[in-house]
């Protein structure tokens, strides 16, 4: 069967909400109503570095419900890694989907501007600027964003605005991987990326941090997916535990070499003395963020290197793109898209036994496991921490 339309959105989902709900529904009203949508979605740790607060096949079932044809993971290499990774390895996996166009969500709404300030970054006259920024002691957002400016001649607020920001790495790797996807980018309404504030379409770290607090989501959620996120509190699967989380991480961490840090992926020379020293001192992952923290090393850049530290994750982990497509959710026209991937010759995983018999894909796997194992620690349920739980899970079928 071929589809007329196939639009890949990437994600977190975490947790799925109206804003997310109202993305999806815009993506269809503009390709048309017979578009197939494909997820591909972050697993059990996040770009921001933590855990996410609901397991991943609760977060693919709500998409599913509430619009998504198909969801598939994008693994730990890529799910919890720095925009421009993040980017690649979402682009590369729905490429693979046969994706026609790529949907996100972003401040300012304008995919062309955001594609032609993509294709300003990818200017090798952009690097000797940026380099000086760099030997300046600026931190890398803010060198790139004067090096950019300068080459531009003109100010650029996009760099500074984070869904934007994400949206200019898409169509960086749109460039790099030379498809065809074209890129739909759709206004986003509500509170920003982060901010907190009650809103009709308020964000998902506000959401998170309502859960934490024991408080209702359910105004500002899909009917849908609050079922779904009711059912996983109930069966103690939801919300985590983040202080039993952070006590299972900083136990990896305490007492770690600088050698133990070299190999992880974004720590530049002289950070793994900085990270070593602050492990062996604090007594949270907030507190070693803060002590090895400075203007140029930021929050978010060093809870990602000391999470994949304590996870095992090596630079060389994020190379290329992701070596399996693993099946989250599908409904029936999710499952039509499916077998036409595995007719192509294409590395479809839905159960353990269907991985391919490569190095890389048997590490991904065991990486993406190990975290799975870690994260379930934090569940509020007893019987929801134990280990295994990747070789438990099947997709969600619709």
């Amino acid at each position: 069967m071929s589809f007329h339309s196939i639009c890949g959105v990437i994600s977190e989902y975490d947790p799925f909400h109206l804003g997310h709900a109202r993305h999806l529904a815009e993506t269809r009203r503009r390709l048309g109503g017979d578009t197939l949508l494909v997820c591909a979605l972050s697993g059990s740790f996040l770009q921001r570095g933590s855990a996410a607060v609901f397991d991943k096949s609760a977060r693919a079932e709500a998409a599913l419900r509430c619009g998504a044809d198909l969801v598939l993971e994008l693994p730990l290499p890529w799910s919890m890694a720095p925009a421009e990774r993040f980017a690649a390895g979402g682009v590369s996996l729905l490429a693979r989907c046969g994706c026609t166009h790529l949907s996100f969500g972003c401040e300012s709404g304008d995919a062309t501007r955001l594609r032609s300030i993509a294709a300003l970054l990818l200017n090798p006259d952009l690097n000797a600027p940026l380099r000086e920024g760099l030997a300046a002691g600026l931190a890398y957002a803010e060198a790139r964003q004067r090096a950019a400016e300068a080459l531009a001649g003109e100010a650029l607020p996009e760099l500074r605005r984070s869904n934007d920001i994400l949206g200019i790495e898409y169509c960086k790797a749109l460039a790099r991987l030379e498809t065809e996807m074209e890129p739909v980018a759709v206004l986003r309404r509500g509170a920003a990326h982060d901010s907190p504030g009650e809103n009709e379409y308020p964000s998902a770290a506000w959401l998170r941090r309502l859960l934490a607090e024991g408080k209702p989501v359910n105004a500002y959620t899909p009917p849908e997916a609050a079922a779904v996120w009711a059912r996983e509190a109930a069966l103690g699967r939801a919300p985590l535990d983040m202080e039993r989380l952070d006590t299972a991480l900083s136990a990896r961490l305490r007492g770690l070499s600088p050698e133990g840090f070299r190999g992880v992926p974004d720590l530049s020379e002289g950070l793994e003395h900085r990270l070593s020293a602050a492990a062996a001192e604090a007594g949270s992952l907030e507190e070693m963020v803060r002590l090895a923290g400075s203007r140029r090393y930021p929050a978010a850049r060093l809870r990602r290197c000391l999470t994949a530290a304590a996870l095992g994750l090596r630079t060389e982990d994020g190379a290329g793109a992701p070596p399996y497509l693993r099946v989250l959710a599908a409904d029936a026209r999710g499952r039509e898209l499916l077998r036409t991937l595995r007719d192509r010759g294409e590395a479809v995983v839905s159960l353990r036994r269907d991985l391919p018999e490569t190095d890389a894909a048997r590490r991904c796997w065991a990486l993406e496991s190990a975290a799975s194992d870690l994260r379930a620690l934090a569940c509020p349920g007893q019987s929801a921490r134990r280990g295994g739980v990747e070789l438990r899970r099947k997709p969600v079928m619709l």
